[in-house]
C-alpha cells in the first residue's frame, strides 16, 4: 500500500467552535489549546452537527464521567469519522472496542506482556534502537527528528515484541496513517489498511502454527479465555491490530511533542539535561501537557453529563488532552512545570479502557529522551523548517526540523 499524501477532503472552515467544532480543522491541528479553553469556558459539553452529530466534553469531570459510564456510552466505535457504517465485527480490536462483559477477559489477556517487569526486559534493546537511529544523523548537525527518530522508536520496539522484521515498520506507519488520519474522511483508505493488516498478521499466525516462537504473536495464539477456550484467529488479529495502532502513533507523537517542547524551551531543556533525576516527573508533565490521544464513544442511551443532556444517535469525541488542560484540576494548566507534584493526568485514559501499554509508553518516552539528551544536549528548532502536526485522533509532530 503506497502512502496517500494527497490532502483529505476539506470540511467547511469552523467559525463557531462551541456549536460547530471540527477536530480535523487546520486551526485545531496547528494549535488546539486556545480552542479548548474557549469551549470549556462556554460549557462542560459542546455539540456539533458534523460527523453525523457529535458531543465533546471539555472539562476533566465531564471526560471522567463519560469514560466511566459504560451503560450509556459504548466503545464499539473508537474514532469520530464522517461516516458511521453498520458494525459487522462487534469486536474489531479487543479490548479497546469491547464493552462489558466482554471487555474484562479480553483486557486481562493483554496485561502480562506489559507489566513493569516485562517492559524492563525490553529496555536494553530500546536504548540500542535509539542510539542506532541517532548514529545515522548525529554528524549532520540537523535532522527532521520526527522522520528520522521519533516515529522509528515505537515502530521498531513493537516489531521487536511481535517477533517480526523491524524493517516492516514502514508498512505499519502507512497503515496507521490510513486508519487514524485518512480514514476520518475516506472509508476506502481505512478498509484497505485494515484488510492489509489482517492479511499480514494471518500469514504470521500461520507461520507460528508450525514454528512456534517466543514473542507476542505466539503469546496471543496460546492465550486462553477464562472458560479455557483459545482465542479465535480473528481475536488474535484484532488485538494485534490494536497493539500496532495504539502502540505506535501514540508514543511516536508523545516523544515528538516532548522533543518539540524542549527544542523551543531552552530553560527546560538545560534543566532536564543537567538533572536527570527530574526525568520521571518531567515525563508525566509532558504527557499531561501534550497528551496525544483522543478517543471516541457512541451514545447508546439518553443521559445527562455535567448538567448537559446527551442523546443517542451521536458520537462523543472523548478528549483526554482537553481534560489535562482543565485549570480546575491542574493549576497553571497551560504551563509546563517539569517538577509538578500533583499530576493525576488522563493521558492514558480513564475508566476500564485505561491504556494497557502505559508502562511500555513511559519507558519508551524516558529512554528516547534520555538517549537524545546524552548524545545531543544542545538542540533547537530549525527556523528555516516547518513543524507540522498530525490531524485527527492522535496529535503529534510529523515534521520536526532540528538544528544541533
Amino acid at each position: 500500500m503506497s502512502e496517500d499524501t494527497s490532502p483529505l477532503p476539506q470540511h467547511p472552515p469552523v467559525t463557531d467552535w462551541i456549536n460547530d467544532f471540527d477536530h480535523t480543522d487546520p486551526k485545531w491541528t496547528e494549535n488546539p489549546f486556545p480552542i479548548w479553553d474557549e469551549m470549556r469556558n462556554a460549557s462542560p459539553v459542546v455539540h456539533t452537527d458534523r460527523f453525523l452529530g457529535c458531543y465533546m466534553p471539555t472539562t476533566y469531570e465531564a471526560v471522567r464521567a463519560i469514560a466511566n459510564d459504560t451503560e450509556h456510552f459504548s466503545s464499539r466505535r473508537v474514532l469520530v469519522r464522517d461516516e458511521r457504517p453498520e458494525i459487522k465485527n462487534a469486536n474489531a480490536a479487543p479490548p479497546i472496542t469491547s464493552d462489558p462483559p466482554v471487555h474484562k477477559p479480553a483486557k486481562q489477556l493483554l496485561l502480562p506482556p506489559f507489566t513493569p517487569a516485562a517492559v524492563e526486559k525490553l529496555e536494553p534493546r530500546m536504548r540500542a534502537i535509539c542510539n542506532e537511529l541517532i548514529d545515522e544523523f548525529i554528524t549532520e548537525g540537523r535532522c527532521d527528528a520526527a522522520a528520522r527518530y521519533t516515529k522509528h522508536v515505537p515502530v521498531r520496539t513493537i516489531a521487536h515484541m511481535l517477533g517480526i522484521p523491524e524493517k516492516d515498520g514502514d508498512l505499519f506507519i502507512k497503515w496507521i496513517h490510513a486508519i487514524l488520519e485518512l480514514g476520518i474522511k475516506n472509508e476506502s483508505a481505512l478498509l484497505q489498511a485494515v484488510d492489509e493488516m489482517t492479511e499480514y498478521f494471518a500469514a504470521e499466525i500461520e507461520k507460528r502454527r508450525t514454528h512456534p516462537t517466543d514473542d507476542l504473536i505466539s503469546y496471543l495464539m496460546n492465550a486462553k479465555l477464562p472458560n479455557g477456550a483459545p482465542l479465535e484467529d480473528a481475536h488474535v488479529t484484532g488485538s494485534l491490530r490494536l497493539l500496532l495502532i495504539a502502540g505506535i502513533d501514540t508514543t511516536w507523537s508523545a516523544i515528538g511533542a516532548s522533543l518539540w517542547h524542549l527544542a523551543k524551551t531552552p530553560e527546560d531543556r538545560k534543566r532536564l539535561a543537567a538533572d536527570p533525576s527530574l526525568m520521571p516527573t518531567a515525563i508525566e508533565e509532558l504527557l499531561r501537557a501534550y497528551s496525544p490521544v483522543t478517543m471516541a464513544r457512541e451514545v447508546m442511551k439518553e443521559t445527562v453529563v455535567s448538567g448537559c443532556p446527551v442523546k443517542p444517535g451521536n458520537m462523543v469525541l472523548l478528549s483526554f488532552p482537553t481534560a489535562n488542560r482543565d485549570p480546575a484540576v491542574f493549576p497553571d494548566a497551560e504551563k509546563v512545570v517539569l517538577d509538578r507534584k500533583e499530576n493525576r493526568h488522563a493521558a492514558f485514559g480513564l475508566g476500564i479502557h485505561r491504556c494497557v501499554g502505559s508502562n511500555l509508553a513511559r519507558m519508551e518516552m524516558t529512554v528516547a529522551i534520555e538517549e537524545w539528551l546524552k548524545r545531543i544536549p544542545e538542540f533547537r528548532l530549525d527556523p528555516d523548517g516547518e513543524v507540522t502536526w498530525s490531524q485527527g485522533t492522535v496529535r503529534g509532530p510529523r515534521q520536526l526540523p532540528m538544528l544541533f
